[in-house]
């Protein structure tokens, strides 16, 4: 017979049971899709596969803004859901026998790892939003993964319990109030949680951002930053910095050349992957104007590379419909102001609907491929 604290009789909650868990699980449901799908259209942005990267569009341009946005939204609302979840079905958990037959054995098997999964998913992105990697895993490969394993054991749960679900997914009596009380409480917290961090990316809630790791008004110009120029060894250019573009007619440019070209300006968000995004007036030198100059086809891709010491975004590459955009720029200066060097003096990329770590700052090399 089971002992202690699980034995019979300690779950007393008359919110342990069905109703309560299929309202709350719904509600998670349809925030873990969202994010799922907003993940994936982040993932493809970042790493495109060989038959897509040709094919990325480059508009909307607030395209990236605003489903990185609704990605770390539903994923932080998600959390306070998940804890409701867990703690509704968590007698289920402790069910004794721990297993009555081999596929009630792998039921609870699929139930463990779909709640290990969605566990890891939600911490690691919380904790990719403050930019604190305390484990020896790369991020972005892992959380692309886990997002696959928990929304696939998510289908595979909601089958299995597809006739409970059913059966207690309309209210067939009035609710009681214990149960009122509850869901208005889980209610209030996402509602908190969320309206106290989506500031970083939807403007009308920025005076309400008080727990969100930025404020898209803070920084220099009035633009945050992820990663300073210092950090990234890149605080003044190289001696005797010019431009180089490669091509069927390579040349190079001082920056006194680049000012002196026609500029053009471009208002467009910087959006990154940990959900803030900023507007910003930029103007510097048309990239495909850049690209005429040398020659370059007009469905060739170019390779951006960057000045930095070292970094992942280094090098970067781009399509043809992104460096053929009339407002992509080789932007040299921001809101009227020359950039700064956090910003990625004297020369960086600023394209519509892109991630911002793809918008190379510190620009050395443009070359045609």
């Amino acid at each position: 017979m089971r002992v202690g604290p699980l034995r019979e009789g300690t779950f007393r909650s008359a919110l342990h049971e069905p109703r309560t868990a299929v309202v709350i699980g719904r509600l998670l449901g349809a925030a873990l899709l969202t994010c799922f799908v907003t993940g994936l259209l982040s993932h493809v942005l970042q790493q495109p596969p060989d038959w897509l990267r040709d094919h990325l569009p480059s508009r909307p341009v607030a395209g990236y803004r605003v489903t990185q946005g609704l990605h770390v939204i539903s994923g932080i609302a998600a959390i306070p859901l998940l804890g409701a979840k867990l703690w509704t079905v968590y007698p289920k958990l402790f069910e004794w026998p721990p297993a009555r037959s081999v596929a009630h054995a792998l039921e609870r098997l699929g139930i463990a790892l779909l709640v290990a999964a969605m566990l890891l998913e939600l911490f690691t992105g919380l904790l990719n939003n403050v930019q604190w990697y305390p484990w020896p895993f790369p991020f972005r490969q892992t959380h692309f993964w886990l997002g696959w394993l928990a929304t696939g054991g998510l289908l595979l749960h909601v089958s299995a319990k597809a006739p409970l679900i059913g059966a207690h997914w309309r209210r067939v009596r009035p609710g009681s109030a214990q149960r009122r009380a509850f869901l208005g409480t889980v209610g209030a917290a996402v509602g908190l949680v969320t309206v106290t961090t989506a500031g970083q990316t939807v403007r009308w809630l920025r005076p309400l951002t008080l727990f969100a790791p930025r404020r898209p008004d803070v920084g220099p110009q009035g633009l945050p930053i992820n990663r300073t120029a210092a950090q990234a060894g890149a605080t003044t250019p190289p001696p005797g910095w010019r431009l180089t573009v490669t091509g069927p007619r390579p040349y190079q440019l001082s920056l006194a050349e680049l000012t002196a070209m026609e500029q053009s300006e471009s208002e467009l968000p910087i959006a990154c992957v940990e959900g803030w995004s900023a507007g910003a007036r930029w103007s510097g030198v048309r990239l495909r104007d850049l690209l005429d100059r040398a020659g370059a086809p007009a469905s060739a891709r170019v390779r951006v590379t960057s000045f930095e010491a070292a970094g992942p975004y280094a090098v970067s590459e781009m399509s043809a419909s992104y460096a053929r955009d009339p407002l992509t720029l080789l932007a040299l200066r921001v809101n009227g102001e020359v950039l700064p060097p956090d910003h990625g003096y004297p020369a960086r990329i600023i394209a519509p609907n892109r991630p911002g770590v793809l918008q190379t700052k510190w620009v050395s090399r443009l070359e045609v491929i």
